[in-house]
């Protein structure tokens, strides 16, 4: 068999291996990557730097890829030399690789401008998982961070670090922002919409020194202007790495100059990806790299025939919670310009039309036509006769005209590079119906999510039980999606209610997006926000259940159903005291106390000396228990013991429904754990922890989440769905609800059998929102408004 050698274990060249092994060669095949990290997707590594993906999320290809095609993986090994005449590669670890077939895919490296003090320890490039990593480590909240490039790049890396906490300057030498992707229009409205959302841009500016005593301290700018830093991120651009390509004598301009074939100038080396130059041209986005890859791969394999022609090129990203998309020359000379703008509603259009064709197009704020504009683009189509309806097309007669005009080897997904014919293979062999299929299947959507629509199109089109996933806007005071308004809530850093009304909503909302808000604020940064009373309701805001007669019901703390007889007698004071006009056993194990009088409520919490139950609010209710092994001859395991500290750990949480719970000490399940939120059972050797029980207008059985030996196992499982269930539901959607609606197989693969980083960071959060949770009828003793616990007075009786 002949020896394949493939130099670079990034995203172009392990796409190109893929391809390659679709055929069947026979070759024995060995890669090398300088990184120490299997082949990964560096689109979405500003998701990593932001938090809102790991680095597991991002893999493409696993170890166990490598191992099922007997790919000799040689990771953390760099190439140093090529021997094109011995036909050999030496590593830095001393090793010679003998080859048959040469593959260079060494891609490219961040260049660093000429600019002193770029040695000192605390400035960094943004291009791989290590630098990423490394970024984490040393951004937070107050770190001050100068950000040299406002490309897509430098973009990227000052959305991660500001949603680190960061405060954030971009510093550009253009005075257009991502000026090769956007015209001055275009680029003015970006800059805008990031200086609102806290980050400092400077335009036309040059950095002339990083200053500090061995470590960074300071940007110097050419004007004289000190920018203090705590942190440098340089992002001025890429060069290919070609250095091997010289070594190996190949014909080197600014890339490694391939053919229409991707071969380069010694017969028996090929190369693919940003280290490339194709007729001039060195492309750095990942559908050109993905082209090149499909023709290198016939050429290769001896089914020569394909040839790389050249590629349009676009991006379709998201910047700053901004879908942005851009293609071909949108210059305005010897063109027409076509526009729209609508600055109110965010939306940008640019297309330019030359000899009645169009050569280019930009898309802000709206990019839910680019894939119409690209194919307009690769086919050079005559657009006369559409002139009047370039950016508003009329209303079609045929709903997929748009899709159906794609060619399949029109790229969907620019993220993962996952063409139309890709998608339609996967759903007519894997019978995929839903989005969140797709997504699972083939990663489409799974990046920045600007191709979801495209995807949702397609599979219209082609799923024969096509299940749109209808995702409900909350109100429409903020148009949004709650999973949308979570996204720009966490990479915005919006922290009170008002702030989002006032940038994404009516400035106002009312009493149904204002709760749901100040939920997702209280949930996203663990209790550390601007809490807003006026955004909660009544319940919420006297920590008390409101009558129908304006009077309200205390419920106070019994964790478990286990009380005293102390407790016992200050309820029954209490209750005299306050002249309470009923005292009721719940079906809940607890004490309700009802008609007690506003101004009354901090006095009777005073009394009671009890925690609040928070039988008035969308949080944790109860943990109904049975009496277990302390007295049950049929109990397993002391569920008393576990059902107090379960309810120990989550009360004072807020939730986006009200949550009951409850632990068993064995299968008889005397306090109903199987028709609860999360129940424990316990059996022999162990627990089952299940989840999304109802027995209220509907009865559903929980699904088991997971059997486990210990009880600390057993309220871990509990502690990462009821995370998982706060992170993810829509707000007033019961845990009942929520599985359903994603499946116990999604639930359990993302808590129980997650990573163990992505378990930490559930866990982590959780603990964060307990440490800040406090008992709420404190403010008994401290009111947090002078006439919080002041009874209205009806206006009739003013008159």
């Amino acid at each position: 068999m002949k020896r394949l050698v493939v130099v670079g274990n990034g995203m172009a060249g392990m796409a190109c291996l893929e391809q390659i092994l679709a055929y069947a060669p026979r070759f024995t095949v060995t890669v090398f990557g300088d990184e120490t990290h299997v082949n990964y997707n560096r689109v979405l590594l500003s998701s990593v730097l932001a938090g809102e993906k790991t680095a597991d999320d991002i893999v493409l290809h696993p170890l166990e890829w490598y191992r099922r095609h007997a790919i000799d993986l040689r990771l953390g090994v760099r190439i140093v030399d090529v021997d094109a005449a011995a036909k050999a590669v030496t590593g830095d670890d001393g090793s010679v690789t003998p080859y048959d077939t040469l593959l260079l895919a060494t891609g490219s490296y961040a260049w660093l401008p000429p600019i002193a003090g770029l040695d000192q320890d605390g400035v960094f490039v943004f291009r791989t998982l290590d630098d990423t990593r490394a970024l984490l480590e040393r951004s937070g909240p107050g770190v001050s961070a100068v950000v040299i490039g406002g490309g897509l790049l430098g973009l990227e890396a000052a959305r991660g670090l500001q949603v680190q906490g960061c405060n954030v300057t971009v510093v550009h030498l253009m005075p257009t922002l991502m000026e090769r992707q956007l015209d001055p229009d275009a680029g003015q409205y970006l800059a805008g919409k990031m200086e609102d959302l806290g980050i400092r841009v400077l335009l036309g500016r040059t950095t002339t020194a990083v200053v500090g005593n061995g470590h960074v301290e300071g940007v110097v700018l050419e004007d004289g202007t000190l920018l203090e830093a705590d942190l440098v991120v340089v992002a001025a651009g890429i060069r290919p790495n070609v250095e091997l390509a010289y070594k190996a004598g190949l014909h080197v301009n600014r890339g490694i100059v391939v053919n229409d074939h991707m071969e380069t100038s010694s017969p028996d080396i090929l190369a693919v990806g940003e280290c490339v130059e194709h007729n001039g041209t060195c492309y750095g986005l990942i559908a050109p790299l993905l082209e090149q890859g499909k023709v290198l791969a016939a050429t290769i394999t001896g089914n020569r025939g394909p040839t790389y022609t050249g590629t349009v090129q676009a991006a379709k990203l998201k910047i700053m919670g901004v879908d942005v998309f851009s293609a071909g020359d949108w210059s305005e000379q010897h063109a027409e310009p076509v526009r729209f703008e609508d600055r109110a509603l965010g939306i940008y259009k640019k297309l330019t039309v030359r000899d009645g064709r169009l050569v280019g197009v930009i898309l802000v704020g709206d990019t839910s036509d680019s894939h119409r504009y690209m194919e307009w683009l690769r086919s050079r189509t005559d657009l006369t006769a559409e002139r009047r309806h370039l950016l508003f097309p009329p209303p079609a007669a045929d709903v997929g005209l748009d899709v159906a005009e794609m060619a399949d080897s029109a790229v969907a997904c620019g993220c993962i590079g996952v063409t139309k014919g890709e998608i339609v293979r996967a759903i007519h062999e894997r019978g995929i119906n839903t989005l969140s299929q797709l997504k699972e299947c083939t990663r489409a959507s799974t990046g920045c999510g600007s191709c979801t629509s495209l995807c949702q199109d397609l599979l219209r089109a082609v799923a024969p039980e096509f299940e749109e996933e209808k995702k409900k806007v909350i109100c429409g005071c903020v148009p949004f999606a709650e999973d949308r308004l979570r996204e720009i809530l966490r990479s915005q850093k919006l922290r009170s209610v008002q702030e989002v009304l006032e940038i994404y909503g009516d400035g106002v909302g009312c009493e149904v997006c204002k709760p749901a808000l100040s939920y997702m604020l209280d949930m996203l940064w663990c209790g550390d926000h601007e809490e807003d009373r006026s955004a909660r309701f009544i319940n919420d805001r006297v920590h008390a259940n409101i009558q129908n007669d304006g009077t309200f019901s205390v419920v106070p703390r019994i964790r478990g159903g286990v009380t005293s007889p102390a407790e016992l007698r200050r309820i029954a004071d209490v209750a005299e005291r306050y002249d309470v006009r009923m005292v009721k056993i719940t079906g809940s194990q607890r004490i309700d106390l009802l008609g007690i009088r506003k101004e009354d409520l901090p006095k009777v919490w005073a009394d009671l000396g009890m925690p609040s139950g928070q039988a008035y609010t969308k949080g944790v209710r109860m943990v109904k228990t049975c009496v277990g092994t302390d007295f049950c001859r049929f109990g397993t395991q002391d569920s008393i013991a576990a059902g107090i500290e379960m309810e120990r750990r989550f009360e004072q949480l807020y939730t986006p429904h009200k949550v009951k719970m409850a632990a068993v000490g064995c299968p008889r399940n005397c306090a109903e754990a199987t028709v609860k939120d999360i129940g424990l059972v316990g059996v022999e050797g162990g627990w089952q922890v299940v989840v999304g029980g109802a027995a209220g207008k509907g009865v559903r059985k929980a699904d088991l989440l997971t059997t486990v030996e210990t009880t600390q196992a057993a309220l871990e499982a509990a502690e990462l769905f009821f995370q998982y269930y706060r992170e993810n539901a829509n707000y007033l959607e019961r845990t009942y609800d929520f599985v359903e609606r994603l499946g116990i197989e999604k639930v359990r693969k993302e808590t129980v059998y997650a990573p163990e980083d992505v378990r930490r960071g559930l866990l982590d959060r959780l603990r964060k929102s307990k440490a800040r949770a406090r008992d709420a009828w404190y403010e008994g003793q401290q009111p947090r408004h002078p006439t919080q616990f002041i009874p209205l007075v009806p206006l009739e009786t003013l008159a």
